[in-house]
Order: structure tokens, then C-alpha cells, then sequence
């Protein structure tokens, strides 16, 4: 199982607005170019997160995009789900009239566990707990670099 780039890169964008909250209105560009993400494939992926009440957008030479809502209160859950879907390894767990075996399969049941397991992980976790651990790594590689 894997995420697709709509998930990851989602999750990165929200990251640098979360990151850069205090400068105001964050430009889409300058969004794409410090997360290295093409500026068009970013477009598309803001209207789902400006659809939901997520990201707001500010027009205007000073304008661009900020949070609607404060990073404690965006769950990784949230982001994945609309931006991917459900997380579910395969069909059949989400669906189970898809096979005629769901019921009696042992190995559904194994995805049904995987698939619990990733969205408690995604529920559990806070955007505000992806700009804490950022700030750990980014203080931690300072004093890796500095003689």
C-alpha cells in the first residue's frame, strides 16, 4: 500500500503553511519551490483543501493561501481521506459485497487490520504534531552541521 503524490504532497503543503502561519497569506509558489512540488500539480491539489474548509485563499499582490483552521484541529485522517480516499489495502475491506468470500476470508481480515491500524496512526496525528516534530529535526540538524 501506498500513498499517492496527492496525499503526500497535500500533507507537505499543509506542513509549510502551518510552518509559515506568521508571515501571512503564503504564495502557492513559494509553497511549491521550498517542498520542491510542480506549481501546477499543487494548484489542483489546494481546491479539494479549499473546498472542505481547510485553506483559505487571500487574492491580491500580498495574497495567497493560509489555514482556516488551527493545526491542532487537522487531523492527518482528515487530509488523507480527501485527498485519497479511503486507506484501505484492498476492495474488499471497504466493500465487502465486491467478493463473495469476504465473509468466510481470513486474509480480508488481516487488511481490515493493516487498514484499522494506518487510519488510527492518521487519526491520532495533528498537523500541529508534524510542525512539533519538524522543529525537532530542524534544531537537531543544526547542531549537526555547526563545529
Amino acid at each position: 500500500m501506498k500513498l499517492s503524490t496527492k496525499g503526500r504532497y497535500g500533507t507537505m503543503a499543509l506542513l509549510d503553511l502551518a510552518l509559515h502561519a506568521n508571515n501571512g497569506p503564503v504564495p502557492l509558489k513559494d509553497i511549491a519551490r521550498r517542498q520542491t512540488i510542480p506549481l501546477h500539480y499543487l494548484e489542483h491539489l489546494i481546491g479539494p483543501l479549499v473546498a472542505a474548509g481547510i485553506v483559505g485563499s487571500t487574492r491580491g499582490a500580498r495574497g495567497g493561501l493560509h489555514l482556516l483552521k488551527a493545526p491542532k484541529d487537522i487531523k492527518l485522517s482528515e487530509v488523507i481521506y480527501l485527498l485519497e480516499g479511503s486507506m484501505a489495502p484492498v476492495v474488499c475491506v471497504t466493500n465487502p459485497e465486491s467478493c463473495p468470500r469476504a465473509e468466510s476470508c481470513v486474509t480480508r481480515d488481516v487488511w481490515d487490520e493493516v487498514k484499522r491500524a494506518v487510519d488510527g496512526v492518521l487519526e491520532a496525528t495533528t498537523l500541529q504534531d508534524l510542525v512539533d516534530r519538524q522543529k525537532k529535526k530542524d534544531q537537531a540538524t543544526k547542531g549537526m552541521y555547526h563545529i
